[in-house]
């Protein structure tokens, strides 16, 4: 028995369809104009949906938890229960992402988020962010554990992860660059600056094709020197992470990315870490306490540490800050991330792809409830 939505505003990802219907199972079966709608016998309809604003499931390729949870926690069951809580925020597709850390933490993360992904689809891959970076632009990353990049310790770590290593952040100027980006590069791992003080003249050579949260922690765009911002906005092929809650990137910023990268270009983050959905307080990172106070998670140093930004905040905020209209959203948080990263059944809601969508409520943007791989998910229900 299939489902069916009934005069939805649907956005496939390619295309906008105002008053169309769509039928799915797991798998999109079906979409097309209410004018054209031929009714079955079998059709199950999803009343929640008529009316309403339908979008392709997101995409955040960056996320270290949330929910009082953390991907560095090393723990299957609890992975699995942070990755579902996520979907009720829209996401359909994660990357669980570690932090600079001992070797052995994040050996034991990468083989938790292995076995969880066997069972769980909405983990796509994974992000390593670290420990390969730069100790100047370190951000929230545990100074201690951070070193140069090491192609052996990365074969090693991929093998571990179940080949699930899809995307890695490192600091380019940190030597031994041209034999790790190839391995990268031979196994489709995205290869992305983060956290890095290289210039520009030092990026030209680099084969990254990604740059980790756009403008933070990394040497910024100076009328002297480009630096990694400057690289990032400069050079075409390359996809900038934005993380869009309008403390890491004022708006302003936001709205100079948008017009210099466009919308195909760039991929909303959340950025996210253990203390997502937990109001202010006190958590940690890494090992650091971190102080969450006016919707911000600093360190004790003043150091922003990840975000609290859940990701269906981002897709409305990436609207009210800049010029980005729906088709823009879509694009940074499904589409792009989909293409980037060969999700070739996600970021698109047409005839055969999975069924990774959320339905939002036109009149305030307000997120009613997710599909992910045809089975319901909503904030109600956890």
């Amino acid at each position: 028995m299939a489902k069916l939505l009934q005069h939805i505003d649907l956005y496939t990802g390619s295309k906008h369809m105002a008053d169309a219907y769509m039928r799915f199972t797991n798998i999109i079966n079906e979409v097309g104009y209410m004018v054209d709608f031929q009714p079955r016998d079998d059709d199950e309809l999803v009343v929640e949906a008529t009316g309403k604003l339908v979008v392709p499931g997101f995409i955040d390729v960056h996320k270290h938890g949330g929910y009082g949870l953390d991907t560095m926690d090393g723990d299957p069951e609890g992975l699995n229960t942070m990755v579902n809580k996520m979907v009720t925020e829209g996401i359909t597709s994660l990357f669980p992402t570690t932090i600079t850390q001992s070797p052995e933490n994040i050996e034991k993360a990468l083989v938790t988020i292995n076995e969880v992904a066997k069972s769980n689809p909405v983990i796509q891959g994974i992000h390593l962010e670290g420990p390969f970076i730069n100790k100047v632009f370190m951000g929230a990353q545990p100074e201690e554990y951070i070193i140069n990049p090491n192609t052996e310790l990365l074969k090693k770590w991929y093998a571990l992860s179940g080949e699930r290593i899809r995307l890695v952040t490192y600091a380019p100027e940190n030597g031994g660059i041209p034999d790790f980006e190839a391995f990268m590069l031979a196994h489709h791992i995205v290869p992305s600056i983060g956290h890095s003080n290289a210039t520009r003249a030092q990026l030209i050579y680099s084969r990254a094709t990604h740059i980790t949260h756009l403008y933070n922690a990394q040497r910024p765009l100076h009328h002297r020197e480009p630096g990694v911002t400057g690289h990032g906005m400069l050079e075409d092929a390359i996809t900038g992470e934005l993380i869009a809650d309008g403390f890491h990137i004022v708006p302003d910023m936001l709205e100079i990315a948008f017009r210099l990268k466009g919308s195909h270009r760039l991929e909303l983050v959340t950025d996210s870490m253990r203390a997502e959905g937990l109001g202010e307080g006190t958590s940690e990172l890494g090992g650091q306490k971190v102080i969450v106070h006016d919707k911000q998670a600093r360190l004790e140093n003043g150091h922003l540490a990840g975000s609290v930004l859940a990701y269906d905040d981002a897709f409305r905020n990436i609207q009210q800050f800049t010029s980005a209209n729906i088709n823009d959203a879509v694009q940074m948080s499904s589409v792009n991330q989909a293409r980037e990263f060969g999700l070739t059944q996600k970021g698109d809601l047409s005839a055969g792809k999975d069924a990774d969508f959320n339905i939002f409520n036109k009149e305030n943007m307000q997120l009613q409830a997710t599909y992910s791989i045809g089975r319901r998910f909503a904030r109600e229900n956890l």
